[in-house]
């Protein structure tokens, strides 16, 4: 039995060493799709792909993001405007990685997007409070995901789909953790469909990079503005000093 199970863990040593010792050769031709690039983890990532020979389309919010990622990457960096809570939007890109691809297939798609404001107590929020974060986080990212799949299908290609770790622990309310754990089973769920056609679908639950997503001066802002709007009633059930404190 001892002899069995150290067996079992050799073989699986001798994979994992195999597994990680695998490279992408060739990168001329394979397009890398990334959202979120205008900040943190999506830019950096940009420029770490571009500079290593990948064909990277980088989608940024912004137009502000779009020419200071430019300026400091290759010319075969392309970037896209893209709100991921609007469907013309992502239809928009979709055509632009479309065009970019030539017939060739989509190598990779990193999903990106941390959309965290509005953030706290559950009775502070409204509706449209749980949209904001949501129709970006999760539903935006599926729909692109979605509409996607034909290209990553054709290039046998794969999904990374970037999850903040800290999101994972439902801590505050709102949208924010809510967005993570859904990205979560998507993946989980879309891995299985997809390794019939040869796509990998994979996620990678990092913390917290120093962006503006995360600023707390921000979330202190959206926190008044929340207590702010609170009706009498419930303002008195938590009293002053719980938003001091």
């Amino acid at each position: 039995l001892h002899i069995a199970v150290l067996a079992s863990i050799l073989s699986l040593i001798i994979y994992w060493i195999i597994r990680d010792r695998y490279r992408v050769r060739n990168l001329n031709g394979k397009h890398v799709f990334i959202t979120g690039c205008d900040t943190g983890l999506g830019n950096s990532l940009a420029k770490w792909l571009d500079k290593r020979g990948f064909c990277v389309i980088a989608a940024c919010a912004t137009e502000k993001g779009s020419q200071e990622l430019q300026c400091c990457s290759s010319l075969s960096l392309k970037t896209v405007n893209l709100n991921l809570a609007d469907s013309n939007s992502i239809a928009r890109a979709v055509v632009f990685v479309t065009e970019q691809t030539a017939g060739k297939g989509l190598f990779g798609l990193v999903s990106n997007a941390e959309g965290t404001a509005p953030i706290g107590p559950t009775d502070w929020l409204r509706i449209e409070d749980f949209h904001s974060v949501l129709d970006v986080s999760l539903l935006g990212l599926i729909e692109i995901t979605l509409k996607l799949l034909p290209l990553l299908k054709k290039a046998e290609g794969r999904v990374v789909n970037l999850i903040n770790a800290k999101g994972l622990m439902a801590f505050v309310g709102g949208g924010y953790s809510l967005s993570k754990w859904g990205m979560e089973a998507f993946s989980d769920t879309l891995r299985i469909e997809m390794q019939h056609f040869g796509v990998k679908v994979s996620i990678v639950e990092h913390g917290f990079f120093k962006a503006e997503e995360v600023n707390s001066d921000i979330i202190e802002k959206y926190l008044f503005k929340l207590w702010n709007r609170l009706t009498p009633e419930i303002r008195d059930s938590y009293g002053e000093k719980y938003l001091v404190e």
